[in-house]
């Protein structure tokens, strides 16, 4: 199993980086190697939510159902899973207002980010190499959610 883990500022209050990041659809907008995103089911986002994401996946897109598993907004902590073919995601993400005390609440959040990847069936053999190339892979995502979440929430930098 490959994994990353991140830990990115984001400007915006923490209540809006967390909607914003459990609709999950949203990836497409700051991860480079999501294709495309679509919520599939209407409504806020809650345990059984569902999002289809097209991923890049040795030179083509892999479509991906993500099913919202764990969601608490009192704790803004939400766990999507996903599997479709050879490929299995498990993706954890949590946000924490922003630490300093003397902040005001809308000063920004701190999000905690977890991705494991895991191969299945016959592919499992070449998990080494996913290891490897998993790390490239999330900074690219990182980078981009931490420009998206750098830049004021109702700015065109947001695409929502």
């Amino acid at each position: 199993m490959a994994t990353y883990q991140a830990t990115i500022p984001s400007a915006w209050p923490a209540d809006e980086t967390f909607g914003y990041l459990a609709t999950f659809s949203n990836a497409a907008a700051w991860d480079p190697g999501v294709r495309s995103g679509e919520a599939l089911d209407a409504g806020q986002v809650a345990s059984g939510s569902r999002f289809r994401l097209v991923v890049s996946f040795l030179g083509r897109g892999l479509p991906l159902t993500y099913v919202v598993t764990h969601y608490s907004f009192d704790n803004r902590d939400v766990l999507l899973e996903a599997r479709s073919g050879p490929l299995q995601a498990r993706d954890r993400i949590t946000v924490a207002a922003a630490a300093d005390p003397a902040a005001p609440a809308a000063a920004g959040s701190v999000v905690s980010y977890r991705a494991d990847v895991a191969l299945r069936g016959p592919l499992r053999l070449l998990e080494p190499v996913l290891k490897r190339g998993f790390a490239s892979v999330g900074d690219r995502a990182a980078r981009g959610l931490a420009e998206v979440l750098a830049a004021p929430p109702n700015s065109e930098a947001r695409q929502s």
